[in-house]
């Protein structure tokens, strides 16, 4: 099988595409090696995935229209992992036009080039930002995900809705996964467990927004690289039970599925900030600060979907996550400093 993964460089993209190599797979990798964080960390993780036999890698902006048009004409991939994406909350308030140019204008150009060049499947990163305002726990699939509080879960709501029309427009199957707060080895700088291991080590205080008065879904990137490969492997139908009178946001008459992927198990911005704490073997000096715009106070999944289709069952315990991610931060941070 060939699989297209979008920003293989990344976090969430990296992991992916290794689970599919070593399942015999052949990936082609596209990046634009973008510096919204540190080149060197995407660079890095582009090698960990070289002694693949059958990897490549193509440096390519999903927004290149005539770029992606010659990409898929080319290469002719059988499934598409799209992972590239501008992330964050907070830096959408910042640079709104880079979430534009990447989450919509992007994922327009791959979702033609899905069309265009007969896609089996394709299944794309959607994110639990997009519950917003929303304040029904844990947040579910079959909830209505009108109200964003970001540009950013506008975009990947935005998302959705483009991929239900090509589903709907040319029977192209998609997929999309809401992910939660993934954590882990090789995970982006910019992300809580990398800012606060960081700070902590360098004897920095931390930033602790709304008082510490948060919870997240945090999911091992393991758990999450696990899921993603099953749900490539079941290609997205019509739901049979579709009622267009009633109709369920997660489905569709369309070969079209949403599903959230997170660790169904909550944890409070405290508790893990102790986990990271033991894991590096420091305590953290803490700057409390109020809620910032555009953030949630919490994120719940509801995962029983995915785990009834799929069989996706989390397992990994936040400790045990948390000491294998700060394991590797001490080396592979350590290592770039000694160099």
């Amino acid at each position: 099988m060939k699989v297209l993964v979008t920003g293989v460089a990344g976090f969430i993209g990296m992991h992916v595409a290794q689970r599919l190599l070593a399942q015999g797979a052949e990936v082609v990798g596209i990046d634009n090696l973008n510096d919204y964080y540190d080149v060197q960390l995407k660079e890095d993780r582009l090698k960990q995935l070289a002694h693949f036999p059958g990897f490549r890698f193509v440096k390519l902006d999903m927004a290149e229209r005539a770029g992606m048009e010659a990409l898929f004409a080319a290469e002719k991939f059988q499934r598409v992992v799209n992972l590239a994406a501008q992330p964050g909350v907070r830096y959408s308030l910042k640079n709104p036009h880079a979430y534009v140019n990447s989450n919509i204008v992007g994922f327009l150009n791959v979702l033609e080039g899905c069309r265009h060049n007969g896609v089996e499947h394709l299944v794309y990163a959607s994110s639990s930002s997009v519950y917003g305002a929303n304040t029904h726990m844990p947040f579910s699939v079959h909830d209505n995900v009108d109200h964003p509080v970001s540009l950013y879960a506008a975009t990947k709501k935005s998302s959705e809705m483009m991929a239900h029309t090509y589903s709907h427009l040319f029977g192209l199957p998609t997929t999309g996964l809401r992910f939660f707060t993934v954590y882990g080895p090789w995970g982006r700088p910019d992300m809580s467990p990398s800012l606060f291991a960081d700070a902590i080590l360098a004897d920095r205080p931390i930033d602790v927004f709304n008082e510490g008065k948060m919870q997240r879904d945090f999911t091992y990137i393991d758990d999450i690289a696990e899921g993603v490969v099953r749900v490539l492997d079941r290609v997205a139908a019509p739901d049979p039970s579709f009622d267009r009178a009633a109709p369920d946001p997660a489905s569709s008459y369309a070969p079209y599925r949403i599903y959230n992927i997170g660790n169904h198990e909550p944890v409070e911005l405290m508790a893990f900030i102790e986990e990271i704490e033991k894991a590096v073997g420091k305590k953290a000096v803490k700057n409390m600060l109020p809620m910032q715009d555009g953030d949630v106070v919490a994120t719940y999944a509801d995962i029983d979907d995915l785990s009834r289709d799929v069989g996706f069952a989390p397992h990994t315990q936040l400790n045990e996550g948390i000491a294998k991610f700060a394991a590797w931060f001490k080396a592979y941070y350590g290592a770039r400093a000694a160099k």
